[in-house]
C-alpha cells in the first residue's frame, strides 16, 4: 500500500510518527507531505520520516492575504507531489489532504479535533471517507464521523505508547530534585488564532519573576521573539523531540497555547492555559479540566496567583499524577487505531470487530428530533 500523510505542525508529526514507523515496517510506503514551520521538519527528521515539503509558513501573525498567497502555491506542488506519488490513502485534516484525495482519487482520512473556526471542516468534510476525532468533539461532521475515546495526543502519550526518560534533567542541567516549570507562549499565528491575544509582553515578565522565585523557568517561545537576557529564565533549547520528557519531569506548565497544554495534562504534570482573549469553548480542555488534569483561566492575575499556589504546594504532583494515572487507562491507542485504518483504506466497515468497538458513529448517537 502506499499512504500519504500530511504533517504541517509539530504536532502532526507527533500525531503519525508511530503510526508511519508501524506501516513501513509492515511493508507500506509511506509519505509525509509538510510544510517549513517551526520545528515540524527537524522532528521529521529526528525520527527519520520520508518527507517531501511543499512550501513554508512562517510564525508572523495570520493574514489572509499571506493565507491566499501561500494557499496557491502550496496547492501546486502538493498536487505534483500527490499524483507522483499515487497514493492509496490519504490522511490530514484540511484543505490540502482533501485536494490530494480528490486530485488522485484516493481515500481521505481526516483527524481531526475540536478547534475553533468553521475553514478547514467546511472545506475539507464533504471530501472524506472516514473522520476520526476525540469523543469529547462537540460537531457532528456527518456520516463518515466516528469518534474514540480519549484524544489526538494518545498517539504518541497513551501508556502503551509514553515512557519517560528522566535523563532529560541532565539534558536541560537541573538536579534530580530540582523543581522547574516550562513557560510555553503561543505565536499566535495559525488561521484559527486571528485577532486572538495571550500573554501581553509586560504579563510574560511578570509571570517568569514570580515563578523564578520558587523554581528554574523554561522558556518556551513559539514566536521565538522574546529576550531574556535580564530575565531570571532559561530558553528551552533541548531538541523538539525531547519536549514530552521535559514536561514530563516539570513541576508546572504555564500556557496560553493549546497543544502543550493538552501533553502536559495528559503526562500528569500541573498545567495551567491562560486564556487570554480566546472564548471558544474546546471540548478537550472541558474534558481535562472535569478530569482535574489541567486549569483554564481567564484573567491574568489569577492564573499567576495560581501558578504560585501550585508551584509551592508539596503534593500537586502527586495528586496530579494519580489522577492521570487513574483517567488514562481506558482511552483508546490511537497509533493502533490509524495503522488499521490506513490498511484498511480508510473503510471502518473493513475494520477489526474489535476496532470497531473503540469507534463511535457521531451522527447515529444525535439525539432524533
Amino acid at each position: 500500500m502506499r499512504i500519504l500523510v500530511f504533517a504541517n505542525t509539530p504536532a502532526h508529526v507527533h500525531l503519525y510518527r508511530h503510526a508511519v514507523d508501524r506501516l513501513e515496517t509492515a511493508g507500506h510506503d509511506v509519505l509525509v507531505l509538510t510544510r517549513e514551520y517551526a520545528c515540524t521538519t527537524d522532528l521529521l527528521e529526528f525520527f527519520e520520516m520520508p518527507y517531501r515539503v511543499y512550501g513554508e509558513h512562517g510564525t508572523d501573525r495570520y493574514s489572509k492575504l499571506r493565507f491566499v498567497r501561500e494557499l496557491g502555491d502550496q496547492i501546486r506542488t502538493i498536487g505534483r507531489e500527490a499524483r507522483r506519488f499515487d497514493p492509496d490513502v490519504v490522511f490530514g485534516r484540511g484543505p490540502y489532504a482533501a485536494y490530494a484525495g480528490t486530485l488522485t482519487r484516493t481515500s481521505i482520512v481526516l483527524v481531526l479535533d475540536d478547534e475553533p473556526g468553521e475553514f478547514n471542516y467546511a472545506v475539507s468534510r464533504p471530501f472524506a471517507d472516514c473522520i476520526l476525532s476525540p469523543e469529547v468533539t462537540r460537531r457532528d461532521l456527518g456520516d463518515a464521523h466516528y469518534t474514540f475515546e480519549g484524544f489526538k495526543e494518545c498517539a504518541y502519550l497513551h501508556p502503551e505508547v509514553f515512557e519517560r526518560d528522566e535523563d532529560v534533567r541532565s539534558v536541560l542541567r537541573v538536579d534530580s530534585d530540582e523543581p522547574y516549570v516550562i513557560v510555553r507562549f503561543n505565536a499566535l499565528d495559525a488561521l484559527h488564532d486571528t485577532n486572538l491575544e495571550g500573554f501581553r509582553a509586560d504579563q510574560r515578565r511578570d509571570l517568569i519573576e514570580r515563578l523564578s522565585e520558587h523554581a528554574t523557568v523554561f522558556v518556551s517561545d513559539e514566536g521565538d521573539d522574546m529576550d531574556l537576557q535580564d530575565l531570571p529564565a532559561r530558553s528551552y533549547d533541548l531538541h523538539p523531540a525531547l519536549i514530552h520528557d521535559a514536561m514530563a519531569e516539570a513541576s508546572l506548565l504555564v500556557a496560553d497555547t493549546g497543544t502543550m497544554a493538552t501533553e502536559a495534562a495528559l503526562l500528569g504534570t500541573p498545567t495551567l492555559r491562560f486564556r487570554g482573549t480566546d472564548d471558544h469553548e474546546y471540548g478537550e480542555f472541558q474534558e481535562l479540566e472535569r478530569a482535574g488534569l489541567a486549569e483554564q483561566f481567564a484573567e491574568y492575575e489569577t492564573v499567576r496567583d495560581r501558578a504560585l499556589e501550585v508551584l509551592t504546594a508539596d503534593d500537586a504532583s502527586a495528586r496530579w499524577h494519580r489522577r492521570r494515572k487513574a483517567y488514562v487507562t481506558d482511552m483508546v491507542n490511537l497509533t493502533e487505531l490509524l495503522v488499521e485504518v490506513a490498511e484498511s483504506c480508510g473503510s471502518v466497515d473493513r475494520l477489526s470487530s474489535s476496532t470497531r468497538q473503540t469507534l463511535r458513529h457521531r451522527r447515529r448517537e444525535q439525539p432524533q428530533m
